[in-house]
């Protein structure tokens, strides 16, 4: 693979009219596969390349995506999945082929110059990212309550009061199974967190998604991301399997690889969409 800190750099770098969409980072990219690859506005993205590092970019039009603009597409769903998807295209591609520290989601500059100011400024810690991701994928396992999986609370014997008390006690009954049921997914779910923590190299645990964003027709009680080395996968994926059995109280699913979204910085990830336009 041909690196891309002897590329030219006379392509767009400043338009009154538009930003500069930031992808993600890494060492080095083909040229080969920038050309193929659609950013934000369509055209094939491009790299930014400073301080020994390549920044991978697009033109994005400020009628679309400045500021303003961002903010108030952002709260346009139909829009934000495409953007979602435009973006999360080019991490992927860029993850394929090695290491990447992905952009969050609608991080633009002004223009190539502040991007590559960038690179320099925190060259330091985005060498360290590119350094413990290389080899390594994001790993997803969800956790969904299995209705049934866990002990139902009987009805109290020898009850008295008619119907009306009869009902009050079933409801109860029922109240309390749940918020049992609730209670053992939870304490399963903390558990499957562990012990996959143990295996991987870094682990964080997401709120739960919501069943309408989710699909499943349960709740989720584990949302948990895992960077897992290419060389240890099979093992981790054995021991999703076997965690499954210990725990049929919930359904665990596999998911990825991913690009290393949950592990682009050291700390947990702020709340996503966050809006980035540099100062003049």
């Amino acid at each position: 693979m041909r690196s891309t800190a002897d590329l030219a750099s006379a392509g767009p770098t400043a338009h009154l009219d538009a930003g500069v969409w930031l992808h993600g980072v890494t060492r080095e990219v083909d040229p080969a596969l920038l050309a193929v690859t659609a950013g934000m506005d369509g055209a094939p993205v491009r790299a930014v390349p400073a301080a020994g590092l390549v920044a991978v970019v697009s033109t994005a039009p400020l009628t679309e995506f400045g500021e303003e603009a961002l903010r108030r597409n952002l709260e346009d769903l139909a829009w934000l999945e495409r953007a979602a998807r435009a973006h999360h295209a080019v991490v992927a591609a860029l993850s394929r082929a090695g290491a990447v520290v992905p952009a969050r989601l609608a991080t633009v500059h002004h223009d190539d110059a502040r991007v590559a100011g960038q690179l320099a400024a925190r060259r330091t810690e985005l060498t360290a990212l590119l350094d413990r991701l290389a080899g390594r994928d994001e790993w997803g396992v969800k956790g969904y309550v299995v209705p049934g999986a866990t002990p139902r609370a009987a009805e109290e014997p020898g009850g008295s009061g008619g119907a009306g008390a009869a009902y009050l006690r079933r409801r109860r009954a029922q109240l309390t199974a749940r918020e049992e049921g609730q209670r053992i997914a939870a304490d399963a779910a903390a558990a499957v967190h562990a012990a996959l923590a143990g295996h991987a190299v870094a682990a964080r645990r997401h709120p739960p998604q919501d069943r309408r964003l989710s699909g499943a027709p349960t709740a989720m009680v584990l949302n948990g991301a895992y960077l897992v080395g290419q060389e240890t996968l099979a093992a981790f994926s054995r021991l999703v399997d076997t965690l499954a059995g210990r725990h049929p109280e919930i359904r665990l699913e596999l998911t990825g690889p991913w690009p290393p979204y949950s592990f682009a910085e050291e700390r947990p990830p702020e709340p996503a969409l966050t809006v980035r336009e540099p100062a003049c």
